[in-house]
């Protein structure tokens, strides 16, 4: 099914979806930086940093406190060739601009994964020779960045070409051996059932080749899903497909199980709300699963003029929301308490003569103080709420 998001892939500037350095090599990657808790590289909702009206990370921090992005997609050139691109159009060799963003990110404390592939566009595993190749084009992202996380989602059309899945699982393998301590997760199609017949194939792969990522996560939706207990059953399916595929009790397949849902409206006219995705962290806290991601932040912002979900956007959600409202719960899942959005009280007012009372009973003379001034009584008055006016009760004395 063609996903929205899928235009993402192929960095056509309207685009909807979506997924260390190792110590090997923080020494000479260019801003490398010291790696957070895996907990927040497992939370890292997804941003497209050049697409889709990008919006400023560090206000996103701010605001929610956030500290991981992941930032989607690195892709084949769109002429072909075996070497990175952002969207098939930028070389990551000659790139600032996300470098800036990442720059940006750390410089708060925070920091990025970057996830490869997507729906659609031309993806490394079809155009490298083999999956030493596609690890080598890889590991330039690695270096370039200093990444201490990776995502790898292999979706269509990629999924249905068995050498490319053989060539990004192989990558991925290589990537993990050479790169101590990189976390790395894979993302693949959800369904019903957990994943479809291409999903399952590139988990026999995975099996085949002996690897085993960080976590291997679903995205249920775009696939007749309604609401968040049509999720958890997907999730609860998938797990089964886990333990049954890699020979893993129940336990261990959640603690390699991740979850990337889809904010507000998907491509195919689902609402998943702020409800729906905290029923769905419940579950994967409850059940110990080892991510919790969404698509996308550049999404996560109410549309303008408000849009009931009558369309699906690159750019909001298409549901009512304040802005940033679903990466809240990536926070939550972190392990973090996002800042409370209750606006801030004024401070008290000094120098103010005792409030001002409805029912009290004033005569001449008597003082109060309402709405942040002095008010003087010039005769009797009750339930007269003080004003300044030439023929009223009450004589303003200032700013208090």
């Amino acid at each position: 099914m063609k996903r929205l998001r899928a235009c993402l892939g192929a960095a056509t500037g309207v685009m909807l979806t979506a997924a260390g350095t190792t110590a090997l090599v923080a020494g000479h990657a260019s801003g490398a930086t010291t790696a957070l808790d895996n907990r927040w590289y497992a939370a890292a909702p997804y941003l497209m940093p050049l697409d889709n009206d990008p919006p400023d990370p560090a206000a996103i921090m701010d605001d929610t406190g956030l500290k991981a992005f992941q930032l989607a997609f690195v892709l084949a050139p769109n002429g072909g060739g075996c070497s990175p691109t952002w969207g098939g159009t930028a070389p990551v060799s000659s790139d600032t601009a996300v470098q800036s963003v990442i720059n940006t990110i750390r410089a708060k404390g925070g920091d990025v994964s970057i996830s490869v592939g997507g729906y659609g566009g031309t993806k490394l595993g079809q155009t490298c020779s083999d999956a030493a190749a596609t690890a080598a084009a890889y590991q330039q992202v690695i270096t370039k960045y200093g990444l201490h996380a990776i995502d790898f989602d292999l979706e269509e059309p990629e999924y249905e070409n068995t050498a490319a899945i053989r060539n990004e699982i192989g990558a991925a393998k290589i990537l993990q051996q050479n790169n101590p301590g990189l976390y790395v997760s894979v993302t693949t199609a959800g369904t019903a059932d957990g994943t479809g017949w291409f999903g399952k194939q590139m988990l026999l792969e995975a099996k085949s080749q002996g690897f085993t990522p960080n976590n291997f996560s679903i995205m249920p939706f775009d696939g007749g899903f309604n609401g968040a207990a049509s999720q958890t059953s997907a999730l609860t399916n998938f797990n089964a497909v886990l333990q049954s595929t890699f020979g893993w009790d129940q336990a261990t397949a959640y603690a390699h199980e991740g979850f990337s849902g889809m904010n507000g409206r998907s491509d195919s006219g689902e609402i998943f709300t702020q409800a729906d995705f905290q029923t769905v962290l419940d579950y994967a806290t409850a059940h110990n699963m080892d991510r919790f991601t969404f698509w996308s932040l550049n999404r996560d912002r109410q549309c303008s003029p408000v849009d009931n979900g009558g369309r699906t956007s690159g750019t909001c959600s298409s549901v009512a929301q304040n802005s940033w409202d679903f990466a809240k719960y990536s926070v939550k899942f972190a392990g973090a308490t996002p800042p409370s959005t209750t606006p801030t009280p004024p401070p008290p007012p000094t120098g103010c003569k005792t409030t001002w009372s409805s029912s009290a009973v004033y005569t001449a003379g008597d003082e109060v103080s309402y709405n942040r001034h002095n008010w003087k009584a010039k005769w009797w008055t009750q339930n007269e709420v003080p004003t300044a006016s030439d023929w009223g009760v009450w004589q303003d004395e200032g700013a208090c």
